[in-house]
């Protein structure tokens, strides 16, 4: 059997490595290229829509007009993608990985869709034309051949609001990656808490500011704790400023000795706050897969999280499960944590249990897997 040639779509992860930095969807790209990139039966072909900077990437893309000038012509005429003919003729078949699925008539296309959440909740999304976006992402999902998606709750989304057949969606969890797993030297660890400023225990939320994230509950579950368990355990919030979130910057920025936010924070200092951290509190409104919760899980770090949407798929019996719309349910959860220390440890087991069995490896051969089921011309 000859190699497998993989046109595989990049360009959510070039914008991140040359911005602000990558987000979900670049992260789980990456690691599916640096997977493949070292596997013999794959070969790959990124490709980007748009321009992009030369010194991005040492494995550098395949270049295709911008998606958005690509993508009114293919519903009106219904004919391929500008330029994607042409790549096609150099692959087996296309994976759109970022959510930017384009039309190719000679070759089959998987897209990855990590969920539904601007469908399900378009309230809670800021971007420009949001109604006339929406269905111009429900028509381009119709192009691909067969979707991934990362969790159960997902596919469930998928089928109600895109209308697509549940066996056309596989469902490929995400996976932890080992950085999270490695107990830092103590000598980092304590230059971490030099830099932040870290109390001895505290609780952790890491996330962008948004509704979603639930931090307004957050905040108000911490302040019904006991003082002395306040003071004790001061609540660290991490992350940069998102969208319809000015209440939650207002409160964050108030005076409070056992409240702070420490705003962005670059990557490669997350799994020290992490291990510096008491326990993860997560109690998220909408997450198509939840990948915080087995970073903490992998950081060896009691987790509170929601009983809702993907997050129990996710968490299994390696979290405390609350109701993310009652704070007194928030609240309980962590002065239980605070009391007894034997279900923190016994969490902390599970929960590293739990993360080990979410790796890359397995997400990438079961994306292997839909690549080789596809019926590839010449395989």
């Amino acid at each position: 059997m000859r190699q497998l040639r993989v046109g595989m779509g990049t360009t959510l992860l070039h914008r991140g490595v040359s911005s602000s930095g990558i987000d979900g969807i670049g992260h789980y790209t990456k690691e599916l290229v640096d997977f493949f990139a070292a596997d013999a039966e794959v070969q790959l072909m990124p490709f980007t829509f748009g321009p992009i900077s030369e010194h991005e990437s040492s494995l550098m893309p395949y270049r295709l007009p911008s998606f958005a000038a690509s993508a009114l012509p293919s519903l009106l005429l219904g004919r391929s993608f500008g330029g994607v003919e042409k790549l096609s003729k150099r692959v087996d078949l296309i994976h759109a990985t970022d959510h930017l699925i384009p039309k190719c008539e000679s070759a089959p296309v998987v897209a990855t869709i990590m969920d539904a959440f601007p469908l399900v909740h378009p309230e809670w999304v800021n971007y420009r034309f949001r109604a006339l976006k929406n269905q111009l992402w429900i028509k381009t999902a119709g192009f691909a051949d067969h979707i991934i998606t990362i969790s159960e709750h997902s596919k469930r989304d998928l089928v109600r609001f895109f209308g697509l057949h549940e066996d056309r969606i596989t469902v490929t969890p995400l996976g932890v990656n080992e950085r999270w797993f490695v107990k830092p030297d103590p000598r980092l660890l304590d230059s971490i808490r030099e830099r932040y400023q870290l109390p001895e225990k505290f609780f952790l939320f890491v996330g962008t500011l948004q509704p979603r994230k639930n931090v307004a509950k957050i905040i108000d579950a911490h302040r019904r704790l006991p003082s002395s368990t306040r003071e004790a355990f001061p609540l660290i919030i991490v992350g940069r400023e998102g969208w319809q979130c000015q209440d939650v910057i207002d409160r964050l920025r108030v005076n409070d000795d056992w409240v702070r936010w420490l705003q962005y924070v670059p990557g490669d200092d997350l799994p020290g706050i992490l291990r510096c951290a008491f326990a993860l509190v997560f109690p998220s409104l909408y997450e198509g897969f939840g990948l915080p919760v087995l970073e903490a899980f992998a950081s060896e770090l009691p987790v509170i999280t929601s009983n809702i949407t993907s997050l129990p798929e996710v968490a299994g019996d390696a979290a405390i499960l609350i109701d993310p719309r009652d704070t007194n349910s928030i609240s309980d959860a962590m002065l239980l944590l605070t009391e007894d220390s034997a279900v923190a440890q016994q969490l902390r087991n599970k929960g590293l249990d739990r993360a080990r069995s979410f790796t890359w490896k397995k997400t990438a051969l079961a994306t292997l897997l839909i690549y080789r089921q596809l019926g590839l011309r010449d395989i």
